[in-house]
């Protein structure tokens, strides 16, 4: 039997001026539709990990997001679990969708370029990019997360927090040189912000992974060059390579 409930997860970067009122009707209308989950709103973007019966779900994201302009082209995340992994609904404002610490870190402005999940592993097969430079993956999440699963060979610089990675570039940018780097997280908000930061810290070559881990899972057949699980933050705590994981 094919379990019955759609974990959506979602974000966008864009500039958003009516939080308090967004943040009113999105809670009203997720509850509604017997939603729970986490949504995060900034004057920077949107960043949200929902759950509920797959109709609801689904309908409630196309009639409240996608009807809007600003969040038109949210590219989602899907899994599926046997039950709800969170406890409640929360619609929260924040000063950032992911903290940085960086306001300067912007983009909405102009993101870094992104891979796709098919191109990367073709690259990862061959060792190189399309320019013959050698790729190197660069994991962003904390360093807790990447004890659970990971892409083969990929940097990891244990961070405690992902505030703490703007320092960490400025320190180790020198090792990142001469390669093709590729930043990668969990959804793809996090290393969005960190292949401008490393842009910015005077790397040259530098993509994210356009969708994270996530998305490499969906797409890529048999993920290879992924290793382990994948750590989420709800109560199914991983996901293995298919996507699937059971709350605790």
């Amino acid at each position: 039997m094919s379990s019955p409930v759609l974990n959506l997860g979602a974000y966008r970067f864009v500039a958003l001026g009516d939080l308090p009122a967004l943040r009113q009707r999105l809670f009203a209308s997720a509850a509604a539709a017997g939603i729970k989950g986490t949504v995060l709103l900034a004057e920077e973007g949107i960043n949200l990990s929902v759950a509920g019966t797959e109709s609801a779900t689904r309908g409630w994201f196309d009639s409240e997001l996608r009807t809007d302009p600003r969040f038109a082209g949210l590219q989602t995340r899907e899994s599926f679990s046997d039950a709800v992994p969170f406890r409640h609904l929360r619609v929260k404002i924040k000063r950032e969708i992911i903290r940085m610490n960086r306001p300067r870190v912007c983009p909405a402005a102009g993101r870094a370029p992104a891979v796709d999940a098919s191109t990367l592993a073709r690259w990862l097969d061959a060792g190189y990019d399309d320019d013959g430079r050698e790729v190197l993956m660069l994991d962003t999440r904390n360093g807790f997360e990447v004890d659970v699963g990971a892409f083969e060979g990929a940097l990891d610089w244990r961070l405690a927090r992902f505030s703490d990675f703007p320092d960490a570039a400025a320190a180790r940018r020198g090792g990142l040189a001469g390669r093709t780097v590729v930043t990668y997280c969990t959804g793809g908000i996090r290393c969005e912000k960190a292949a401008l930061v490393l842009r910015d810290a005077g790397v040259p070559h530098v993509w994210q992974l356009d969708g994270g881990i996530l998305r490499y899972l969906e797409q890529v057949p048999g993920a290879r060059h992924w290793r382990g699980r994948c750590f989420v933050f709800d109560q199914r705590e991983s996901l293995d390579a298919s996507l699937e994981g059971r709350t605790a």
